[in-house]
């Protein structure tokens, strides 16, 4: 006997979907049956993504999506269920960080960091969050009520690492923004948890872990090695799925024990 978890029928939007981890929660998400919606500023990035999960038999849809921008929030959001149907699923993944210590940080560096990875989490959260209880509450049509909210933090928020203050800042921020959406949110059947990715190998970072500085980072991690994006899938898969109604309010490293 095989155990499988199909998300048919279901309405998934992917925050930050252009490339590296976004890219991969929605193909993720499409292969296993939901309808996704790619989100990001760079619309041509999204199409290409949308016909590569179309060649392989999924569902994509592409809204343009500025997350430090409250109009285009609530615009994605309405065009999505408009075109699409009703976001069940939410990825909140849109981040960026910059690399220095505290003292040189600037108000620009500070704001960059917060006005996406805290501010344009919150209210795309909010905005998504709102149509899941009107239905829950019987104020809006859909045939599912309740949803999954899955927010993308990081390990740097639950580990100060150096360089990077600033953004470990932010990311604690989303996971406790994380426990607050799963306590008022919760009793409505939508469970909101959070994933702390550790060093993960993606397109933006590749190159790092070839050179001396990311050999010697990697020497330092407890199995002296980095993650794929792949490596998130069955954890994405399960958070998104009827099958976590008991899982709410999580905060789960997927680290390889970095934070321990």
């Amino acid at each position: 006997m095989s155990y499988e978890i199909d998300l048919s029928g279901r309405v998934a939007m992917v925050t930050g979907a252009s490339s590296g981890l976004g890219a991969q929660f929605a193909r993720t998400l499409a292969g296993a049956g939901a309808a996704v919606v790619l989100a990001s500023r760079r619309i041509e990035r999204l199409k290409e993504l949308r016909a590569q999960i179309e060649a392989e038999g999924g569902d994509a849809h592409v809204v343009q999506l500025d997350v430090t921008d409250i109009d285009s929030i609530r615009s994605a959001v309405a065009h999505a269920e408009t075109e699409v149907g009703s976001i069940d699923i939410l990825v909140n993944n849109s981040g960026v960080s910059t690399t220095q210590r505290l003292q040189d940080v600037t108000e620009e560096d500070y704001d960059f960091i917060f006005d996406t990875n805290v501010k344009g989490a919150f209210f795309v959260a909010q905005e998504v969050g709102k149509r899941m209880l009107a239905r829950a509450k019987g104020a809006a049509p859909g045939t599912y009520t309740g949803g999954r909210i899955i927010n993308i933090a990081s390990m740097a928020g639950l580990k100060v690492l150096p360089q990077i203050g600033a953004y470990c800042m932010s990311k604690a921020a989303v996971v406790q923004m994380t426990k607050a959406m799963a306590l008022e949110w919760g009793r409505f059947e939508i469970n909101t948890n959070a994933i702390c990715p550790g060093y993960i190998d993606t397109e933006i970072n590749h190159h790092h872990w070839q050179t001396e500085q990311g050999q010697k980072l990697m020497s330092m991690l407890p199995r002296k090695r980095v993650g794929q994006p792949q490596d998130l899938d069955a954890l994405l898969v399960l958070l998104a799925s009827h099958q976590s109604h008991f899982i709410n309010g999580a905060i789960i490293a997927a680290d390889d024990g970095f934070a321990l």
